[in-house]
């Protein structure tokens, strides 16, 4: 049976306006019907597919400027006018011009991880939450935003950019149908049965930021480019994919934080939840340990989506 429910730090110096995005569509909420036990699955991929188609962190970036994070070249773009691209979705986004994401208010429903009505609902809300945060700072911006669309599953499924749930993946977002898509069982598995709401706040959040992506374009050009590249090149262009939406999520929860009375050994948890969906042997598309770490923790402590501009970060802060 299927149930439907409709949601409703300094600016850096590279940043330009580039006109109006343009998009079309309502958010809405799908809940897949009862069925499979949870799968244990191991960590989360955000697809983000067009059709067809532990260690030590790096410290804290507190302080750290945004321009710091970048590649000599990138770091000395001008601000207007000159030479700056005119049109640049991954390193001059007007989404980067806007300022900090403001203070988000968010009142979840206690979670029970036994109980996937629970996990659901809160979820659910998180999602409202994120809905309203990114939908206001699309307008303080000058873009368009439509609410993602949401489906939580209980059972198998397939959606435009494949079937699920597959090995390895317990939530994901889909471009092609500006799908949040969420296993409701299979995310508590993958984040090894914790109690710890925070790990499920900040791994929506993370997909979250793939949508963000999406309404700026970005990941648009992401595929572009990774269409025609060799496997290394695709490889790198994914770790800042991904990384960039761990910076996003941390921006939305540094910005919620309080609300959500979170502090020091939930971000920890969080962190701690990043550097499991790191990569480790045998893979090269999240990033490290120290990477995925440094990048949220810059998220949760600046707020701001210029501080994520992995597409022009140095080479070594995207391994």
């Amino acid at each position: 049976m299927l149930r439907e429910r409709r949601p409703e730090a300094d600016l850096d110096p590279w940043a330009e306006r580039h006109g109006l995005l343009q998009r079309m569509g309502l958010g809405a909420s799908l809940s897949l019907g009862t069925g499979l036990a949870a799968i244990g699955f191991t960590g989360f991929l955000a697809i983000s597919a067009m059709l067809p188609a532990a260690a030590p962190a790096w410290g804290d970036p507190v302080g750290t400027d945004p321009t710091e994070l970048l590649s000599e070249e990138a770091s000395h773009a001008p601000s207007e006018g000159g030479d700056a691209p005119i049109d640049d979705p991954l390193g001059q986004n007007p989404l980067y011009v806007a300022d900090e994401l403001g203070e988000v208010t968010c009142s979840p429903p206690p979670l029970d991880k036994e109980d996937p009505r629970s996990v659901e609902a809160f979820v659910h809300s998180i999602a409202d939450c994120l809905d309203t945060a990114w939908g206001d700072y699309f307008t303080d911006a000058g873009l368009p935003f439509s609410s993602p669309n949401r489906v939580y599953w209980y059972a198998e499924g397939h959606s435009p950019c494949g079937p699920f749930p597959s090995e390895g993946t317990a939530a994901f977002y889909c471009q092609a149908n500006q799908g949040l898509y969420l296993g409701v069982k299979d995310i508590v598995a993958a984040s090894g049965g914790s109690d710890a709401p925070e790990a499920y706040t900040f791994l929506l959040s993370h997909e979250y930021g793939h949508h963000v992506q999406g309404q700026s374009r970005m990941l648009a050009e992401f595929h572009s480019l990774r269409a025609g590249a060799d496997d290394e090149t695709a490889d790198e262009l994914t770790r800042r994919n991904e990384l960039q939406a761990n910076c996003l999520g941390g921006v939305f929860v540094g910005a919620a934080e309080d609300s959500l009375g979170y502090g020091p050994s939930e971000r920890e948890n969080i962190l701690d939840d990043v550097a499991r969906r790191s990569d480790h042997a045998g893979t090269s598309t999240h990033g490290s340990v120290e990477n995925g770490r440094l990048w949220t923790e810059h998220g949760l402590d600046r707020r701001s989506p210029a501080s994520c501009n992995t597409w022009e970060a140095r080479e070594e802060l995207v391994r």
